[in-house]
């Protein structure tokens, strides 16, 4: 995979349009209204903050798009925390 540096999360899997640069990327690490919300370290994802649904949105698309399972916020939290 190439690597993808301060890129606007799209909107693939989701409903919506866009993120409206609410979600970027780094790397690895997907940011969410300017904070780290996760990062994938050794194919292992780490959850750092699921607390609004619009950042659950967000922790979901990049999930999805990395091939993981992201299903709810319950299966996130049991499957990544």
């Amino acid at each position: 995979m190439m690597e993808v540096r301060n890129q606007e999360l799209e909107a693939i899997y989701d409903k919506r349009k866009s993120f409206y640069r609410k979600a970027i990327i780094d790397k690895d690490k997907l940011y969410s209204y300017g904070t780290l919300a996760m990062e994938i370290i050794d194919y292992q994802p780490i959850i750092y903050n699921m607390q609004s649904q619009t950042t659950l949105r967000h922790i979901k698309e990049f999930l999805k798009q990395r091939g993981f399972k992201a299903e709810s916020k319950k299966q996130i939290e049991k499957d990544y925390s």
